[in-house]
């Protein structure tokens, strides 16, 4: 107890002094940060799990993308199961005029059998749960729609060869398809209109869905029951796979969070490795002191860990209140995505914060700790002190570990982890080895006193010989300025520089619409359809669906492939295509285009090939409504997805897919303001499912606006961690520049050499870092161009010299700032200072 209170006492006096003032920022940027996403992921977690049988409209869902067996059903009626089936598919609603692609969903009676659907008499009246489902001849729609279509309640909206009157408008539907990301309006239909609306053709996508509820064991024996009986485009979903495309939306934003997060404790890490040594500097001769009056070694460590534990345990308390604030915002940011009420986080956040706040404390902390209580009695008087020892270095080794650890914790993927921490490493260690070359060179420079035959300043020659005597610390400033900038530049310029290079691949005279469902006997119609009505000529395209049930001989399913993409992949069918012409777009990276050849070869697209591990030569085959067709890849494509185009996969020689199921596709341009010529077209031929991709192009787009501004929350935390490092890393030798600025006007240098010195020293180390910075945010900006987003990095040359030049300014800056005070001490302030 003796010990804990003089413990107490020395944390109160040094945050008096403000001994803690950096380190305490940069620990409790890093806790707010990380505690923030934890609580925001926490509710939404606990709002999956709470919401699993609403969003699935049941306790077990079957989906498929072709009619379910009957005795499916009826074997859970058997059971005592209850059962209600949906039919869920994208087409055109339209009035005489306009016309709007809708996701359909056609009900029987009974749904939705967990859950509730919410409806309302008009626009602007609170919705009220419906108890029943439209009556044969009705829809229900959302506002949106109506708005679309300038609708209101009582009106008749066109479906396939269906009119409808809209009976209702749906204010919430608890198991919609992407209940937490929308794209299109939703019209909901009786199941009893489907066979007259027409719509469900050769080639249409549908996906048949069987709800499903009872007791808990009367759903898991059937589950059980079920499962050795599905098959290929089929799928149970249960309370631990509900909603994959929901949850993985969701695991997106929450990795960016994270990753937000990572950078902060990066950062916040550097900056309290920086604030601790300055720590360490100005706490030695009281160390050697206390040493002096018989403290032991093993007392003074206990001193100081009990400090800096209790003073991190309190600042991750107060970082863990601030995070759950912040994350209270980041909520709001998000409440146009997810469209429920989300429940109170738990306690786990604040458990990791103060994990966080300890791995940081004790892993950059201790080491410096370990070393101060090293120093030997005689520093008092002659200033000894022993070099570094090997529980030192092996205490450096273990924090280090131990933010790897924490990487992996945080990141929740050891890949991603592993490459962040290691990215983190090389970045160090390159920044590092240029610093000290750079350096080294420039230290050669103050030598010769010149430069090209100009004579270097006597402040610039001061300045290189001060970071050339102070080499290591010049270093570790260098690299910690260069972290803090790369990541302001990554952040603020070229996240930027990404999103234009994106914005470029899309072709102002790319198509903007989409037909799809395109019937072999209405080719000829709807060509001429295009000439009468001045439309541009289209070019229809073959497409057959089939499933990939074969690879090099061998049985192929989505278990054989450990990655989500390749089982989802697997999962479903391909859109498959023939001809003999290659299409504008894609260009053959390997092999040889088929041309006329009718021979049983595939044209493939390159990245689907990596993703299953496909390559030139291999035979595939594939089952089309029961049919095998099979042949080999005789040529690699690369595609420009980006020019809105028609793009297949796997597009196979003329003739391999003749007298196969196939409906037609096309994708064309069309002028703005003619909705009303696509709404005649709609008219004209019901059964086409019409995409205008402009729209959704804009909604993907508002929806990453949203998105981004949900990021930029936390990155605002990584930002100011970067500030910190600044100031940390500007500070660490502020001590000893006092020390020899003392020295200097003893020796009778002016105000105007020491400024000129000091000023110098700041230019050179603010050009350094931001070369540094700049050179490590090209590099990670090019690797994420290339690896991530597939698009050309064109960097912004201008605004980069711009930015480089501004934090040149910004470190000249924080430097004077931190240091002009020293102009105006004496030389007796400074020695009583203790500096």
């Amino acid at each position: 107890m003796p010990d804990f209170r003089l413990a107490l006492k020395m944390l109160f006096r040094d945050l008096r002094a403000g001994e803690l003032s950096l380190l305490g920022v940069a620990l409790l940027l890093a806790v707010t940060s990380l505690s923030s996403v934890g609580f925001f992921a926490d509710r939404v977690q606990q709002s999956l799990r709470r919401d699993a049988t609403q969003l699935m409209g049941g306790d077990l869902l079957v989906s498929a993308d072709a009619p379910l067996p009957p005795a499916w059903r009826a074997e859970a009626q058997r059971r005592g199961l209850q059962a209600a089936n949906t039919v869920n598919f994208s087409s055109m609603v339209s009035t005489g005029e306009l016309a709007q692609l809708s996701g359909a969903k056609f009900v029987e009676s009974g749904y939705p059998l967990r859950g509730r659907v919410e409806i309302a008499p008009a626009m602007g009246q609170p919705g009220v749960v419906a108890g029943r489902i439209p009556a044969p001849g009705e829809a229900w729609v959302e506002e949106r729609l109506l708005s679309a279509l300038n609708v209101k309640v009582g009106d008749t909206l066109s479906l396939g060869n269906l009119q409808l009157r809209v009976g209702a408008l749906i204010t919430f539907e608890s198991d919609r398809g992407n209940n937490f990301f929308s794209f299109i309006p939703r019209i909901m239909v009786n199941a009893a209109d489907l066979p007259a609306s027409g719509l469900i053709q050769e080639g249409s996508r549908v996906r048949y869905r069987l709800q499903l509820a009872g007791s808990p064991k009367a759903v898991a024996d059937y589950e059980r029951w079920l499962k050795p009986q599905i098959g290929a485009g089929q799928q149970l979903e249960s309370l631990e796979n509900v909603r994959p495309e929901i949850r993985g939306n969701l695991e997106r934003i929450q990795h960016f969070l994270q990753l937000a997060g990572m950078l902060s404790v990066v950062l916040a890490a550097v900056a309290i490795g920086l604030s601790a040594r300055r720590y360490l500097q100005r706490h030695l001769d009281g160390c050697a002191a206390m040493r002096c009056f018989g403290a032991q070694r093993s007392q003074l460590l206990g001193l100081f860990l009990t400090e800096f534990t209790v003073f991190g345990l309190a600042v991750a308390l107060l970082g863990c209140a601030l995070g759950f604030v912040v994350q209270l915002g980041i909520a709001a940011l998000a409440s146009s995505l997810i469209q429920t009420n989300l429940p109170l986080p738990s306690w786990l956040p604040v458990v990791h914060g103060l994990l966080v706040a300890l791995v940081l404390v004790l892993g950059f902390i201790a080491p410096q700790l370990l070393h101060m209580t090293r120093v030997p009695p005689i520093h008092v008087l002659r200033r000894e002190w022993g070099g570094m020892q090997g529980s030192v270095l092996g205490a450096w080794a273990a924090g280090i570990l131990a933010l790897l650890a924490l990487f992996l914790w945080m990141a929740g993927d050891i890949k991603l982890g592993a490459w962040v921490a290691l990215g983190f490493a090389a970045a160090c260690a390159v920044f590092a080895l240029i610093a000290r070359l750079a350096l080294g060179a420039l230290g050669a420079l103050r030598h010769r006193g010149q430069l090209f035959g100009w004579a270097l300043p006597w402040g610039l020659r001061y300045g290189l010989a001060a970071m050339h005597r102070r080499l290591a610390a010049s270093v570790v400033q260098s690299v910690a300025l260069g972290l803090a900038l790369m990541a302001m530049l990554l952040l603020g310029l070229v996240s930027g520089d990404l999103m234009r290079g994106w914005q470029r691949g899309l072709r102002p005279d790319a198509p903007n619409q989409f037909l799809l469902n395109i019937q072999t006997d209405q080719r000829d119609s709807l060509q001429a359809y295009f000439r009468t009505h001045n439309l541009p000529p289209i070019e229809l395209l073959p497409m057959i669906r089939g499933r990939l049930v074969e690879l090099r001989g061998q049985p192929v399913t989505p278990g054989d492939y450990p990655e989500e993409r390749a089982r989802n992949l697997l999962d479903r069918e391909f859109n498959l295509s023939q001809g003999s012409v290659l299409q504008e777009g894609n260009r053959v990276v390997a092999g040889t285009w088929h041309g006329e050849s009718r021979a049983p070869v595939f044209s493939m697209e390159e990245g689907v090939g990596k993703t299953l591990g496909i390559r030139l030569g291999d035979a595939v085959s594939f089952d089309v409504a029961g049919q095998r067709v099979s042949g080999t890849v005789g040529s690699i494509r690369k595609l420009d997805w980006d020019s809105m185009r028609v793009n297949f996969f796997f597009s196979a020689a003329p003739g391999v897919l003749d007298n196969l199921p196939t409906s037609w596709i096309t994708s064309f341009r069309l002028p703005p303001g003619q909705g009303a010529t696509l709404s005649a077209l709609v008219a004209a031929f019901p059964n086409l499912t019409v995409i205008d991709v402009a729209a959704i192009i804009a909604q993907v787009q508002d929806l990453s606006a949203r998105l981004i501004r949900v990021v930029q929350a936390v990155f605002g935390f990584a930002l100011l961690a970067g500030a910190v490092v600044l100031w940390s890393a500007l500070r660490a030798t502020h001590d000893e520049r006092a020390h020899e600025l003392s020295v200097l006007r003893t020796l009778g240098a002016s105000n105007a050499q020491l400024r000129a010195a000091m000023l110098s020293e700041f230019l050179v180390l603010g050009v350094l870092a931001s070369v540094l910075a700049c050179l490590g945010a090209l590099a990670t900006g090019q690797l994420l161009a290339i690896k991530v987003f597939d698009i050309e990095y064109r960097p912004d040359w201008l605004a980069l010299v711009f930015y480089v030049w501004l934090a040149v300014l910004a470190v000249l800056a924080l430097g004077w700032l931190g240091v002009r005070g020293l102009l105006r001490r004496t030389v007796v302030d400074t020695l009583r200072a203790g500096a």
